[in-house]
């Protein structure tokens, strides 16, 4: 029970990644707050939770609207009286190089997974500045560290959120709260199900594409990034502090000769 007595509030929790990790932390013994803005799947994951002996509460939020999360933290609160993780796990993608970008989705990328990771920290960390305590994991990206083909705004916004957990860190570490970050490779979640759906005419053929990536050629899974979430989020990584953990299958420093 390596999180036995902590409240972790999770974001996109309603699947993939997410899902997998507030199974994981409550069988480790947290008291999970599933959120998503899909209202069904996020239901599901605390209905999964609660089915298997937990505790966990799900409350609906777009992590884009102010309103939505400051709303969001206070209904946590109010449920189970405090917050000692935040898995800013929530993310999108989109495809294409600069010039074939547009505006509109470029704005929306920027604003789910910048202004998606900025808006939980905003109203949370401030109640473990209080606490003097806390654990904050962003979920950057592998694309961080390398090149990727047309993937030009997904990769500006991993970069920033590494960033941004390195800034973080140094100022709340004077709080005892750490701030560290993930970097999963290409990890086979609904999330890649659709890109490959949308992206490819021949789905088997992305997939056997993108399986190239990775050293051992296999895609990771959800619970590859949720095992090294729990290992964030417990007390076994005291140490680490503003740190990336890759979890790529060693997409980012290998090379098949």
């Amino acid at each position: 029970m390596r999180l036995q007595n902590k409240v972790a509030l999770i974001t996109g929790s309603g699947s993939g990644i997410g899902k997998s990790t507030a199974l994981l932390f409550a069988k480790e013994g947290a008291k999970v707050v599933v959120v998503d803005l899909a209202e069904e799947s996020g239901k599901q994951t605390a209905a999964e939770i609660v089915q298997q002996g937990g505790e966990a509460v799900f409350i609906q939020a777009d992590v884009t609207n102010a309103e939505a999360v400051e709303r969001m933290v206070n209904q946590a609160l109010g449920h189970f009286g405090r917050i000692d993780i935040l898995f800013n796990n929530a993310g999108i993608s989109g495809v294409g190089a600069i010039h074939e970008l547009t505006e509109e989705l470029w704005d929306r990328v920027v604003n789910v997974n910048m202004k998606g990771v900025f808006l939980p920290c905003k109203y949370i960390v401030p109640h473990m500045m209080e606490n003097k305590s806390g654990t904050i994991i962003n979920m950057s990206s592998a694309i961080a560290e390398i090149g990727l083909m047309r993937r030009a705004v997904y990769a500006a916004t991993k970069g920033a959120v590494l960033t941004l957990t390195k800034c973080m860190q140094v100022d709340y570490a004077p709080y005892n709260i750490r701030v560290n970050a993930l970097l999963p490779g290409t990890i086979l979640t609904p999330f890649v199900e659709k890109y490959l759906k949308e992206s490819y005419s021949d789905p088997e053929e992305g997939l056997n594409t993108i399986r190239k990536r990775q050293l051992g050629g296999e895609l990771g899974r959800p619970e590859d990034v949720a095992n090294a979430a729990l290992f964030l989020a417990s007390d076994e990584s005291k140490f680490m502090m503003g740190s990336p953990m890759y979890i790529d299958g060693g997409c980012t420093f290998g090379k098949m000769a």
